[in-house]
């Protein structure tokens, strides 16, 4: 399931969950890893009209919210949407029209079943590091992407 079971805005609540802006979709990432940061420079250069708002699991804010879930942050990365928390496949699904343009087209894959393309993207989350290698704290990221980070 790649929904975070808990009530909607659930982190408001939460002492340790530190304020921020949910009005609008919250994607947060891995920022050690390359492959997570590449994906968030493509979320980034898609998302022209700054619509998602970008943090790091290593930041007090990600690391707070991956906690809050009972995540592990070598498992997924997280979007927070409407108060909710979707990881894997689902997230992506939810993210894509909200960047719009012709990124929303990969919508198509929502006719494979979410099993299979959680597998996938398991298999893919377990080998990231080794695949994709390690960086320093969003260190693929150019100074102008760095700033869109909260």
């Amino acid at each position: 399931m790649t929904k975070h079971s808990q009530r909607p805005y659930s982190y408001r609540d939460d002492p340790q969950v530190p304020p921020f802006d949910d009005g609008r979709p919250l994607f947060v990432f891995d920022g050690h890893c390359g492959l997570c940061t590449g994906g968030v420079r493509w979320l980034m250069a898609g998302d022209k009209a700054g619509k998602v708002a970008f943090t790091s699991a290593q930041g007090p804010l990600g690391a707070a919210l991956y906690r809050h879930y009972g995540v592990e942050i070598d498992t997924t990365y997280l979007l927070i949407q409407n108060g909710e928390c979707w990881g894997k496949s689902g997230g992506y699904l939810r993210l894509l029209p909200v960047i719009g343009g012709p990124w929303h087209l990969l919508r198509v894959f929502r006719i494979l079943p979410e099993s299979l393309m959680d597998a996938v993207y398991g298999v893919i989350a377990r080998n990231r590091l080794r695949w994709f290698g390690r960086y320093e704290h969003c260190e693929l990221l150019t100074p102008e992407q760095r700033e869109r980070l909260i």
